[in-house]
């Protein structure tokens, strides 16, 4: 069956309708898309860093018990050749362990240095991932309205 041009018209006209409608969605919407899409992407960027940061203090954290560990033995190999300077028969054996004893005291406060530095590291860490969790809870809600007018 063909249809009349009457009928061919108002399917056009129908057309026509139907198009006008869709620009308007599209104006309406603008931008719209690309600011929801850049959001997700910037919320992954953010929760990486997140992420990186928090593996980072972790890191520091193993560090610092490991140059804890360090200051311990230390300290027992002091006591140890201290004890053995009380039974040293000449110069020679007392002025190696009192090396030895000053090698292990100089590791000690190299470590103690360290551990200070991972501390202030921990917590610029600390500050950085704070922010950055703001960002991310920031960008979550922004994420979330934009979401809610596109839709």
């Amino acid at each position: 069956m063909e249809k009349t041009i009457a009928e061919k018209l108002e399917a056009l006209e129908k057309l026509q309708n139907i198009d006008s409608q869709l620009d308007e969605i599209t104006i309406l919407r603008g931008d719209l898309p690309r600011e929801v899409q850049d959001l997700e992407d910037e919320i992954i960027g953010l929760q990486t860093r997140v992420e990186r940061h928090t593996s980072a203090i972790q890191d520091k954290n193993e560090e610092i018990a490991e140059r804890i560990a360090a200051i311990k033995e230390s300290e027992s190999l002091i006591i140890k050749y201290e004890e053995q300077q009380n039974n040293v028969r000449n110069n020679r054996e007392f002025e190696a362990l009192s090396k030895e004893i000053e090698l292990q005291q100089l590791e000690m406060q190299i470590s103690e240095k360290k551990i200070k530095q991972f501390n202030a590291d921990i917590e610029q860490l600390n500050q950085s991932l704070a922010n950055a969790q703001n960002v991310v809870e920031e960008r979550k809600k922004d994420y979330e309205t934009k979401k809610i007018e596109l839709d």
